[in-house]
């Protein structure tokens, strides 16, 4: 190769070097200013004051308590659902394929709608639970229902894609020594798969917990009943600046360690495979 063929290559290089540093400084740039602007906007002292709002506070623990709630029943239901449905087939499976994954493209204001024609008071089953003094629409119930409805399927789908990946080899020596599929599901499939499952978890926790729009559709804006976090952000910059930001960056934080969390769990994946 010539000098000029090495200096025009070295300059080629430069240029991509550079244009790769830029692109890359403008994304991430983009990405982390808004974030950024909301730690500069609230003073540690300011933070540490608004964080003991009643507002702030019943918040805070009404998102934890019912996001806990959620996350618990989609893996107790969510689990056994997800092996059974990727080791058999049935009639309508690329059916419940696709119903499991609507709500991850479905917009969560119609979600709430659905769930608000099917459990309110004059929905096509609430009417019936009306009848019998049970409300369900517009209680903490409701949270939890849309926090299921919409955060499931991260769970669901991870869970699925986990258990299709297992060799079926492991579980046909299960059932050769006389163990029922609900046995072999938890002594043998679940610990193989225990970190890819912790991770679809997590990610179920941080959509639940941030979940807006189907919330305030189905279960309104009831302080201390169904005022979630993200709806006490939506309250409090109308009316309290200080408690909006603060809750935000409540869940800002709760999102990078949910996000911190799932890296760790998959690069210790990695390292085991």
């Amino acid at each position: 190769m010539t000098p000029a063929h090495t200096r025009q290559s070295r300059y080629r290089g430069t240029l991509t070097y550079l244009g790769a540093g830029i692109l890359i400084a403008a994304v991430t740039l983009y990405l982390a200013l808004p974030i950024l602007a909301l730690f500069l906007r609230v003073t540690p002292d300011m933070f540490f004051t608004t964080i003991h709002d009643p507002v702030v506070s019943s918040a805070l623990w009404l998102s934890l308590y019912t996001t806990a709630i959620t996350l618990a029943v989609v893996i107790l239901v969510g689990t056994p659902f997800a092996y059974f449905h990727s080791r058999y087939a049935y009639p309508g499976k690329v059916i419940v394929d696709t119903l499991i994954d609507l709500p991850l493209v479905l917009p969560p204001a119609v979600a709430g709608v659905a769930l608000l024609m099917l459990y309110g008071r004059v929905g096509v089953l609430g009417r019936y639970f009306n009848m019998f003094g049970i409300s369900i629409a517009f209680t903490t119930l409701a949270v939890i229902m849309a926090q299921i409805f919409v955060a499931s399927p991260f769970y669901l789908r991870q869970a699925k894609s986990l258990f299709e990946q297992m060799d079926p080899a492991y579980e046909q020596t299960a059932r050769t020594l006389g163990a029922s599929s609900l046995r072999t599901l938890v002594q043998v499939i679940l610990p193989m798969t225990a970190g890819g499952l912790v991770s679809g978890a997590v990610m179920t926790f941080g959509r639940a917990l941030g979940e807006f729009g189907a919330t305030i559709m189905f279960a309104g804006n009831l302080p201390g009943v169904t005022q979630t976090m993200p709806l006490a952000v939506y309250v409090g910059i109308e009316s309290n600046v200080n408690v909006g930001l603060t809750i935000s960056i409540v869940l800002v934080i709760i999102s990078f360690a949910i996000m911190i969390a799932v890296r760790l769990i998959q690069k210790r994946e990695a390292e085991r495979a």
